[in-house]
């Protein structure tokens, strides 16, 4: 089912969504996109323009490593995959946007209290 709200992703939040799915397993960058926009029902749609230099921004610090591998199409592909700093990155950072969800929560809660 498809829903009919679609978001821009902030830069920060890109790149935690793209560790998300490449720590399932190895992965080329086409489908880094389609895995994020399938998960929440296609509410999420990540530009080429976007995910690239996302993609790119964790392999400095060694976040993520990547090779050339075939793909299913024959063709080469680059493919990534978290390494351990990445995991304990991604750890770290899952509980930073668990607090900084609920404390927006509550603030929005607050404010939005009694207002059509």
């Amino acid at each position: 089912m498809k829903t009919e709200y679609r978001f821009d992703l902030p830069q920060f939040t890109l790149d935690l969504l793209i560790m998300r799915v490449v720590a399932l397993d190895p992965v080329h960058g086409y489908s880094v996109a389609q895995r994020i926009q399938q998960m929440p029902r296609e509410a999420l749609q990540v530009q080429q323009r976007s995910l690239y230099p996302a993609l790119h921004r964790p392999e400095y610090p060694k976040l993520l490593a990547s090779n050339w591998q075939p793909s299913d199409t024959v063709r080469e592909a680059k493919f990534y995959e978290l390494t351990a700093k990445g995991r304990a990155h991604l750890r770290a950072e899952t509980e930073n946007w668990k607090r900084l969800t609920d404390v927006a929560g509550l603030i929005l809660k607050g404010t939005l209290e009694g207002i059509s």
